[in-house]
């Protein structure tokens, strides 16, 4: 019989879908294909010009000695030549435009991967390797990798032709085809583990230099900067070795691809030769077999050039269309009257991203306009955990969240963000300007409804003192800003449009007196205006500006109800206070 924690994973896992979102996009793309399919047989056709225009010289023109044939002949030469180059170049630029346009169409869905992978599977695959492989199969498009793949096709027809020439030079083109093929095979075979796992060194080499810039505070305070130095030189060795392992079997492969080539085509002029001697040919079946042959290996010496991109983008599609199928578009439901009355949770547990154990279990509780909701317990209790899934953060493995009686996902993913303002712990901000990072980058923004956030967030003087004003630049995730200052930043944020559902996770954390004092007055003045303020605290100061007060401890609720009941069954229980020794009487440890 399967655990709770087991069991409540496998009811919040994501349904598959039988078609991703990419599948659409290249589906859509078919009549593009299509044409470019017809023009690369125009072209192959018009390739043929080089071939019948030596055959022509040496076995018409050079015997008759007649300079009308050979004019006449260059002349159409010229013409066709002229249609295969413009041919050749819409071929080109139509891929490089259907690239563009894959990445336009699979964009969105490309980049909203990089906050619901997080939200539902954790840390254990990178989102930015949708974005990664969505590039990487741009490029393969844009370049000359799918134009050998469409000239394949046609390398028959020129084996055909040296076979009509005669048939030992059809069956010298076919052997020649045939060993060039073998060799694009095992390149297809010793290439490919080497290119996936160039793909996983570099996310790891890319993690490790995220990791530093993150840390650069700690690397230097702490002197951890030599120890991941010597990670990160590791693993971009690892990375460099299997880089040049693979490009050492691509580039043998290839270079065999070319020597085969002229000595395949040389070959093919010793018989030519040796048939002219016995008669059986002209020498302008020599010239015109040895063109054709060059031709029909051409598309495959092409391939392998082009090979490693091709695996590339081969397995880029295959992760990219995994990831698209396992998130597949959010839906839009019906707009709903805006929320007024309500928030409902029922039987709700929580299971981590990416983890298997429930951080909260079974909680239950309703509230209702202008209540104030104070959360408390120790660390790892599940109070943040409980926060992210009222806010539609994450998805309950069990259970429902609902505004007004509707679950968060009957709402519009834009209604409903406008009906909750949510502060987490650690406090992100966007590059951009403070305005904008305050009003949610919300087009054409009301500037009063930003003023008035900031002043309730006691942001206002900050802004226009310290900041330099509402339009200053904040810099990458607010690195222009202080701890405190993005707090106050972020709570004008959850104010912003005074949404009807506030949650704030230790909403005075970094805050001195006077942020405290702003706070307290942003949560008294949600409440008289009939919305509803959930907060997770662990200063009692805060709590007073609530009615009902929640205790969980290891994923559970211990009591709930009003809030001065539940504080003083808390404080029943005394607390007695530790005054630290002097340093002198503090035995070292060990000893």
């Amino acid at each position: 019989m399967a655990s709770d924690g087991e069991r409540v994973v496998r009811r919040g896992d994501e349904p598959s879908t039988p078609r991703s979102i990419l599948a659409h996009a290249l589906a859509a793309c078919g009549k593009v294909f299509v044409t470019i399919a017809i023009m690369s047989g125009v072209i192959n056709v018009l390739a043929l010009t080089g071939p019948f225009f030596m055959l022509e010289v040496y076995d018409r023109v050079l015997p008759s000695r007649s300079l009308p044939t050979l004019v006449g002949l260059a002349v159409i030469a010229v013409v066709l030549y002229v249609f295969y180059g413009l041919l050749d170049l819409f071929r080109t630029r139509i891929l490089v435009r259907t690239g563009a346009l894959l990445d336009q169409a699979i964009g969105p869905a490309a980049y909203s991967l990089l906050w619901r992978s997080p939200l539902r599977i954790g840390s254990a695959a990178d989102p930015r390797q949708s974005l990664r492989d969505l590039d990487q199969i741009r490029s393969f498009l844009s370049g000359m990798g799918p134009t050998a793949i469409f000239d394949l096709p046609w390398m028959p027809l020129y084996i055909g032709i040296c076979f009509a020439f005669h048939p030992l030079l059809g069956v010298a083109a076919t052997v020649s085809a045939l060993i060039l093929i073998i060799v694009t095979l095992l390149t297809e075979v010793f290439v490919r583990r080497p290119v996936a796992s160039i793909v996983e060194h570099a996310g790891r080499r890319a993690g490790l230099a995220e990791a530093a810039v993150r840390n650069a505070e700690v690397m230097q305070a702490m002197g951890m900067a030599p120890q991941m130095q010597a990670a990160y030189a590791d693993s971009n060795a690892r990375l460099l070795g299997t880089q040049l392992r693979a490009a050492d079997i691509g580039n043998g492969f290839g270079v065999l691809s070319k020597v085969l080539r002229l000595a395949l085509q040389s070959a093919i002029l010793g018989i030519g030769a040796w048939l002219v001697l016995r008669q059986e040919a002209t020498a302008g079946i020599i010239i015109a077999g040895s063109i054709l042959t060059a031709r029909a290996l051409a598309p495959v010496e092409l391939a392998l050039g082009h090979w490693r991109s091709f695996l590339a983008a081969r397995q880029s599609w295959r992760r990219l269309d995994e990831a698209l199928r396992r998130f597949p578009p959010e839906s839009h439901p019906m707009s709903l009257p805006d929320p007024t009355s309500s928030l409902s949770v029922e039987a709700v547990t929580v299971v981590p991203p990416g983890s298997r154990r429930p951080a909260i279990r079974g909680v239950t509780f309703r509230l209702k306009a202008g209540n104030g909701l104070g959360i408390v317990g120790p660390s790892g209790s599940g109070k943040s955990s409980l926060l992210r899934a009222l806010v539609g953060a994450w998805v309950p493995a069990t259970g429902r969240v609902a505004l007004d009686g509707a679950t968060l996902d009957q709402w519009p993913p834009t209604q409903l963000g406008r009906a909750i303002g949510y502060l987490p712990q650690d406090v992100e901000l966007f590059a951009g300007s403070v305005a904008e990072n305050i009003s949610r980058f919300e087009p054409s923004a009301d500037s009063g409804a930003i003023v008035a956030a900031a002043q309730a967030a006691d942001a206002h003087e900050l802004i226009v003192g310290q900041l330099q004003g509402y339009d200053a630049p904040i810099g990458e995730g607010g690195t222009f800003l202080s701890a405190g200052q993005r707090q106050r930043i972020g709570l004008a944020r959850a104010l912003y449009g005074n949404p009807f559902l506030i949650v704030l996770d230790e909403p005075n954390s970094n805050l001195d007196a006077d942020g405290e004092e702003a706070l307290t007055r942003a949560i008294l003045a949600t409440r008289r205006r009939g919305g509803i303020v959930i907060l997770a605290a662990h200063r009692p100061s805060t709590l007073m500006t609530v009615d009902l007060v929640m205790v969980v401890t290891g994923g559970h609720i211990q009591a709930f109800g009003p809030r001065d009941q539940v504080l003083s069954k808390m404080v029943r229980q005394p607390v007695h206070s530790v005054t630290p020794a002097p340093a002198s009487q503090t035995k070292p440890a060990g000893r």
